[in-house]
């Protein structure tokens, strides 16, 4: 780290990764607590393998939590997100959308007809959340609740599904409303099933921790307006208008981006770790820094995203899973060096998480 002329201090990229790997605790030991586990301010994401959650939790140091101190529900970018429990009143005013245009943005082309109606789209998800909960007084599976909310909603609020020839409510117009309707998703159900919170109510402000363009700069930082509004699927004009006070700019490769006050990177962390594809260090929307030397389609395609190998916060290969016969083995292909042994080991944590035995970690191509 140096100090700049223009832009204050500058940040290298080695400073950007070791302030990451550090602010994710993904140097942590076992021993963490769900109180303490930084990334549940923002959630994790629980996309892929049943457990990912869990996982990008263990590899942080927060091994077999209750299950009554975490939730699951579907929040940014209408993506199913694991938090604290005790947390969930204000993670649904942290994550609600902050005005009319940004609740827009959020439900993409569910808002189009509610404009031609003349309904404001905060009222659209106001109406469907109730709806919803209303309907959820049991545990309902998602295709019941859809099925149910067809028959209760207007048409400005509906869409023809092509490759299942019915009629649904808007997907994201869906997801959105869920949680102000105190719904929750059941763990390891598929289709998924909506669990009603008995007497939830979201909370009138969201505590600052819980606020999302300060957990992202936090986490993800240094970072900008643009990359943030990407994360939460709003608009880079909305999260200017939120852009914290004590936001300090910076330097990175001639790029001005911000931090927290006071936030000074720590020498590189030494740590491996297997991440889940959609592990919060890899949500990181300036993709080219975190993997500068290769095309970013290598561990962001389009679909079926890989895991990544990351030592010391680079990304030293991608993985994918096998499972057969109970047993989960992993194929590795190779970026950089790492120590075997250690990957061997986060391999079979990862399959004991997901209750298999461990079927050894292989190299493609072998090397």
């Amino acid at each position: 780290m140096t100090t700049g002329t223009t832009t204050g201090t500058v940040w290298t990229r080695d400073d950007v990764l070791a302030h990451r790997v550090r602010a994710h605790q993904l140097d942590r030991a076992a021993g963490g607590t769900v109180a303490d586990t930084a990334v549940l301010d923002l959630g994790v994401q629980d996309t892929g393998p049943a457990g990912a959650a869990r996982w990008a939790l263990a590899v942080r140091g927060l091994t077999d939590p209750a299950d009554d101190d975490l939730v699951t529900a579907w929040t940014l970018r209408g993506a199913p997100h694991t938090y604290r429990r005790a947390d969930l009143a204000g993670v649904a005013a942290a994550t609600a959308p902050w005005s009319e245009a940004d609740a827009a943005k959020r439900i993409f082309d569910g808002a189009r007809p509610l404009k031609a109606a003349g309904i404001p789209v905060r009222t659209a998800l106001e109406v469907v959340a109730r709806e919803m909960r209303d309907i959820a007084r049991t545990p309902t599976v998602k295709g019941d609740m859809s099925a149910a909310l067809r028959d209760r909603l207007p048409e400005p609020y509906l869409r023809h599904c092509r490759p299942c020839d019915a009629v649904h409510a808007y997907e994201q117009t869906f997801r959105l409303a869920a949680l102000p309707a105190g719904l929750v998703l059941r763990p390891g159900t598929s289709p998924p099933v909506l669990d009603p919170v008995p007497g939830f109510v979201p909370a009138g402000q969201a505590p600052d921790r819980l606020d999302v363009v300060r957990a992202h700069l936090r986490l993800a930082g240094p970072t900008t307006p643009k990359q943030v509004a990407a994360s939460v699927d709003s608009t880079v004009a909305e999260v200017r208008r939120r852009w914290p006070a004590d936001a300090e700019p910076v330097a990175v490769e001639g790029e001005q981006r911000w931090v927290l006050a006071g936030t000074v990177p720590p020498d590189r962390p030494r740590t491996t770790r297997l991440l889940a594809p959609f592990d919060p260090y890899l949500q990181v929307r300036d993709r080219e820094l975190l993997v500068p030397d290769r095309p970013v389609k290598e561990l962001w395609p389009v679909l079926g995203r890989p895991g990544a190998v990351l030592v010391d916060g680079e990304v030293a290969g991608t993985w994918r899973p096998r499972t057969t016969g109970g047993r989960l083995a992993l194929a590795i292909t190779p970026w950089g060096p790492f120590d075997r042994a250690v990957v061997e080991e986060q391999a079979e944590a990862m399959a004991a998480a997901r209750g298999l035995a461990p079927g050894g970690v292989s190299l493609h191509p072998p090397g």
